[in-house]
């Protein structure tokens, strides 16, 4: 099998678009920035995570931390998907204890990713609130999982995926859907 992009969904200034209306809605939602933290679940929402964050720090005059969540061995599929599954760093430089946590995906599609992030957000301490930004949301969720902050909806096919390039690990920043196809 093999991917053949079909249509961008979003090129770079798209996403600076729905980064620009995440953070404002981030903001309105929470009053304000107090106690207000990003964390990017690896890989792709890190970078995500870090670019809200200067979004805040331009328009709000305010230094939001941010922590980098590795989920590898909290996935219910590691034995599926992994012979020796490579596990990230998790890098919290903060408690997060308290406070209003902001996850950062790429994509939200079955909804197993976000259970494992929550899993092991829980386990590093009880925050005040756990909420979710997402740059897509692809629908066919497998568990009860809703984004609160989604940058767009895509409705696809489970033929289809949802390809994040960003920057800083793909050279270029667009969003596309993509088909398998048979070679």
């Amino acid at each position: 099998m093999q991917l053949i992009d079909k249509a961008e969904i979003m090129d770079n200034d798209g996403i600076r678009r729905v980064l620009v209306r995440i953070a404002h809605e981030i903001v309105e939602k929470n009053k304000g920035l107090d106690n207000v933290v990003l964390v990017g679940i690896r890989r792709r929402g890190v970078p995500l995570a870090r670019r809200l964050a200067d979004i805040l720090r331009n328009s709000e005059k305010a230094d939001v931390l941010v922590g980098e969540l590795d989920i590898t061995l909290y996935r219910d599929d590691l034995t599926l998907r992994f012979e020796q599954p490579h596990v990230g760093r998790t890098v919290l430089p903060f408690d997060i204890a308290k406070r209003k946590v902001v996850l950062v995906d790429d994509v939200l599609f079955t909804g197993r990713t976000i259970r494992a992030a929550l899993d092991a957000i829980i386990d590093l301490g009880r925050p005040e609130c756990i909420q979710l930004a997402v740059l897509v949301d692809r629908g066919h969720r497998e568990v009860p999982i809703r984004a609160d902050y989604v940058g767009k909806n895509v409705p696809t096919s489970r033929k289809e995926v949802i390809n994040v390039r960003l920057s800083e690990y793909d050279g270029i920043d667009q969003v596309v859907i993509s088909e398998e196809v048979e070679q």
